[in-house]
C-alpha cells in the first residue's frame, strides 16, 4: 500500500512476521503482528515522539530532530529507521508486505521448492 498519503512496511519480532500500515489522512497506523508483546512495543513507539539524528546534505551532516511518527508519511518513514533500537521490532525493508499477508508464518510457505508468487 504505497499511495500518496499511505505507506506500509513489513516487520518482524522474534519469529513473528507482520506489517505496519500508516494512513496519513487519518494520522494513524495499524500494527499487525501475531506476537502481542512485539505489537504493544511497536504501538507504544508509534504513539511517542523521538529525537532522531537525520542526515542533511551529506551522510556526515546530521541534525537531531523531534519526529512524531504519526505526523506525515515522511516522519513515519524516518521513525521506522529507528524502531528496532527501542523495541527489537525490525523493519524488513526488502520484504513485500503482500508477501507477509499471503505467507504470515513459516508453516504457510510453499513446500518442496514451490514457487513464491503473490498473485492468486
Amino acid at each position: 500500500m504505497e499511495q500518496a498519503n499511505k505507506f506500509s512496511v513489513a516487520i518482524h519480532y522474534g519469529d513473528s512476521l507482520g506489517y505496519i500500515e500508516y494512513d496519513g489522512d487519518a494520522k494513524s497506523a495499524v500494527v499487525t503482528l501475531p506476537d502481542e508483546e512485539g505489537k504493544k512495543k511497536a504501538e507504544a513507539y508509534l504513539a511517542a515522539t523521538h529525537e532522531i539524528a537525520v542526515p542533511n546534505m551529506t551522510l556526515l551532516d546530521f541534525e537531531t530532530k523531534t519526529i512524531d511518527p504519526m505526523a506525515d508519511v515522511r516522519s513515519f518513514q524516518i521513525a521506522m529507521t529507528r524502531i528496532w533500537e527501542e523495541t527489537e521490532v525490525y523493519v524488513d525493508w526488502s520484504r513485500p508486505v503482500e508477501f507477509v499477508k499471503k505467507y504470515p508464518t513459516l508453516e504457510s510457505l510453499p513446500k518442496g521448492g514451490g514457487e513464491f508468487t503473490l498473485e492468486e
